[in-house]
């Protein structure tokens, strides 16, 4: 650990309790996609407490406060998000959800305790010279808030060098961090099939055109695509999450409803996987003689860490914790994450940080999940030196 790193973590910890604080407060007040007004507003006074320029509304919920210092020409930025999920919260604790149906089960709470955290020590105490951004994104969770951000003109108006990320994993140690340089999460893409055929009594099923068999033999077929269509050294998935069709058990129904999910770690097998699901369903469809219609969804790009900024957050990391509490490349995770479309706009790197391994807890998305309150101040840390460490004294084009 540096003598740097270790000052900043140690002023961190000692302030912690406000930050944790704010923590809890936005746990207990979640707020769904695009409807993240009360988390923003909270974000946006303290950023403008704290000395910060602050746009609000940007890509609907969004919040950016910038902070110039000195004359250095570097910028950066960070990101933090504040949705929430609609997901009824059993965890027991006492700032648990007061919104029924609602409820940070992904810890995007933490995250923004964290970038606040690091927010107020660097318009306080931050050695550097340049431009800062911080991010608070709305809608990760499947409402595409990236993107929105961006489509409002966020790089446009606030111009990065290089972008970067922190999402908390259950099932690693608290605070220990994990970086990967390339593909680190999945593409996600969306399909959609009605299948139409004709509808008939259960007991002359050869006077009707059975949808619902179609469907079954579709699943099955679906099986196929990763096993004998994808190389075994990549990694892909399809699966069908829903399959709803009749009502009753001597009815032949005329449609039949399949809902399929599909990932892939890499761009070409991602494409590859689209065009299988789609020429398969429509094969199997014709097979059966029933109509297939599909509304195929482009979701979240696959999310691919640069490798020079992914190095430069692993350095960060050594200094603050030490090489034992870092992991330099840690595996690759087929959950998928919006801040993708940043990285394919800017530079950058998305790290993980552990939220403990203890038994029994939860993952997230989990009804019983909480944040980790220790990771605020290590997280806060974090960021922290990362921008001094980016953004330097501004005399170098780049502070290594």
């Amino acid at each position: 650990m540096s003598t740097r790193s270790a000052e900043v973590l140690r002023a961190l910890t000692a302030r912690s309790s406000e930050f944790v604080a704010i923590r809890r407060d936005i746990h207990r007040y979640p707020e769904l996609p695009f409807d993240e007004h009360r988390t923003s507003e909270l974000v946006a006074r303290r950023l403008q407490a704290w000395g910060y320029e602050v746009e609000r509304g940007l890509g609907g919920t969004g919040v950016v406060g910038r902070l110039v210092r000195g004359h250095g020409h570097r910028r950066l930025g960070l990101r933090a998000d504040m949705d929430a999920l609609p997901i009824d919260e059993t965890s027991g604790v006492p700032h648990a959800s007061c919104h029924a149906g609602v409820m940070h089960a992904c810890g995007h709470d933490g995250h923004t305790a964290m970038l606040l955290a690091a927010a107020e020590y660097l318009a306080r105490e931050g050695r550097f010279e340049g431009t800062l951004n911080l991010i608070f994104q709305p809608a990760e969770e499947a409402g595409g808030g990236a993107l929105r951000m961006m489509d409002d003109g966020l790089f446009d108006k606030y111009p990065c060098d290089a972008v970067f990320a922190m999402h908390n994993l259950p099932g690693l140690p608290s605070g220990r961090l994990v970086f990967r340089e390339g593909a680190t999460g999945a593409s996600s893409d969306y399909a959609s099939v009605t299948l139409t055929g004709v509808g008939g009594h259960g007991a002359m099923p050869h006077k009707a055109t059975d949808p619902l068999v179609a469907a079954a033999s579709i699943v099955m077929a679906l099986q196929t695509i990763v096993s004998r269509n994808i190389d075994p050294l990549q990694m892909a998935v399809v699966t069908v999450g829903a399959l709803n069709a009749g009502r009753a058990n001597n009815v032949i129904p005329q449609q039949a409803q399949l809902e399929i999910s599909v990932r892939a770690l890499d761009r070409a097998v991602r494409e590859r996987l689209r065009e299988r699901v789609l020429a398969l369903v429509q094969a199997q469809a014709e097979s059966y003689e029933v109509k297939a219609a599909i509304d195929w969804r482009p979701g979240y790009s696959v999310l691919v860490n640069t490798a020079e900024e992914t190095q430069l957050a692993r350095e960060v990391g050594i200094a603050l914790l030490g090489a034992e509490s870092v992991e330099l490349q840690g595996a690759a995770l087929p959950g998928s994450e919006d801040f993708a479309f940043m990285l394919e706009r800017v530079p950058g790197s998305y790290l993980f940080i552990g939220n403990g391994d203890r038994p029994g807890s939860c993952m997230v998305h989990h009804p019983g999940y909480d944040f980790d309150d220790h990771n605020v101040a290590i997280g806060g840390a974090y960021w922290v030196c990362l921008a001094e460490r980016f953004l330097g004294d501004g005399n170098s084009s780049r502070q290594r």
